[in-house]
């Protein structure tokens, strides 16, 4: 496996019905407004997205998603990203009244030079950075929705 090729999986637990949390995971543009690490997200077209994303890490990382599936039934959520990141990111969403799981699972390699360059060294420092850009989006997450349920989002 090349040094700049990532496969992530991430649980989030949420005290939120499920259909809330899939349409809160579905509008793109608010993540935003939630998820700190992510700085922008500047619409394209219906199903893309250009995102900048930061961390502690001192470097941004740029990327057009554009979505693949969105399955309300399923509850499901794919985009495929190219630029900085190129590869898949996809939620899968389950629950029972107010208690739901998010799985993110994503595959991704890196298209920035100076993180290919580092990747040898620094591989574990980029993983500990998205573990805690995810750590933020869950607790984000929690709170957005908390507001989400009282009407205020």
């Amino acid at each position: 496996m090349p040094l700049n090729d990532y496969s992530f999986r991430s649980t989030w637990e949420l005290a939120a019905p499920a259909r809330n949390v899939y349409d809160v995971l579905a509008e793109l543009g608010e993540y935003p407004a939630w998820w700190p690490e992510v700085k922008e997200a500047v619409k394209l077209s219906e199903d893309a997205y250009e995102l900048r994303c930061r961390s502690f890490l001192p470097y941004d990382l740029r990327f057009v998603t554009t979505r693949s599936v969105e399955d309300p039934d399923r509850m499901v959520l794919e985009a495929n990203m190219v630029g900085d990141l190129e590869g898949f990111s996809r939620w899968t969403i389950s629950g029972t009244g107010d208690r739901t799981v998010c799985v993110f699972d994503e595959h991704v390699i890196t298209n920035k030079g100076l993180l290919d360059r580092l990747a040898i060294v620094a591989r574990p420092a980029f993983k500990a950075n998205h573990t805690l850009m995810m750590r933020h989006g869950e607790r984000g997450l929690k709170i957005f929705l908390a507001g989400y349920r009282m009407g205020l989002g």
